[in-house]
């Protein structure tokens, strides 16, 4: 069975680019515009773990990792906070809220793909 992850981001481009690699290497792939969609969905999902941006509307990365880690279905599952800011504040402030790492962007395929295969064990 393979893993489900969940790809959180506004811009259509990387998430296609994230969808492709990680279904090229045969994991499932769930997609939210933002961290309300993603809450949305994963109310009724299970993934094994979640990418999240920072900069998006309605609701960012940060609001999302402490909206996500407050429900249940967050036990257990990794976040990866993907930003293409890399301040020593804002990677305290993922932390702090329950992300598991973090992922500058831009990052290449093999990258992304090492991050998931080692926070998921795949």
């Amino acid at each position: 069975m393979s893993k489900t992850i969940m790809t959180i981001d506004d811009s259509p481009s990387v998430r296609q680019m994230m969808s492709m690699t990680l279904r090229g290497a045969g994991f499932a792939v769930l997609e939210a515009v933002d961290g309300e969609d993603a809450l949305k969905k994963l109310a009724t999902a299970k993934v094994d773990c979640v990418f999240t941006d920072q900069n998006m509307p309605v609701l960012d990365g940060l609001g999302f990792i402490k909206r996500f880690r407050a429900t249940p279905n967050s036990v257990g599952v990794p976040v990866v906070f993907l930003s293409t800011e890399s301040r020593d504040d804002l990677k305290s402030a993922a932390r702090a809220a329950g992300a598991t790492g973090w992922l500058t962007k831009p990052f290449d395929q093999a990258k992304l793909l090492e991050v998931v295969r080692k926070v998921v064990r795949a």
